[in-house]
């Protein structure tokens, strides 16, 4: 683990180096978990993380358009605030179904 909080956030992998993973430990997690990503996240985009051996209790919500903050390009026609309504929802639905 890093003494850098926001490296704890960023669990996937480093931005352009999919080859770097840091998934290990989310192999063997047994705790449900959820995992908000934006679709155009450089530490995990869809095509990379469809690849990767995660444990059964992780859920993962994709936010459409969104890049590490959830920010969508304006020509996507989806607004920042969408995009965290989406995450928000997201964590109702999770935590609903624990």
């Amino acid at each position: 683990m890093s003494d850098n909080p926001e490296d704890e956030l960023d669990i996937l992998n480093p931005p352009g180096m999919p080859d770097r993973l840091r998934t290990e430990h989310l192999r063997v997690l047994r705790t449900p978990t959820l995992i908000c990503q934006g679709t155009r996240d450089n530490f995990g985009k869809p095509e990379e993380v469809a690849g990767y051996a995660l444990a059964p209790c992780i859920r993962l919500a994709w936010i459409e358009d969104g890049d590490h903050s959830f920010r969508p390009r304006r020509q996507s026609g989806r607004t920042w605030e969408q995009n965290l309504n989406q995450a928000a929802e997201a964590v109702v639905d999770f935590v609903a179904s624990l």
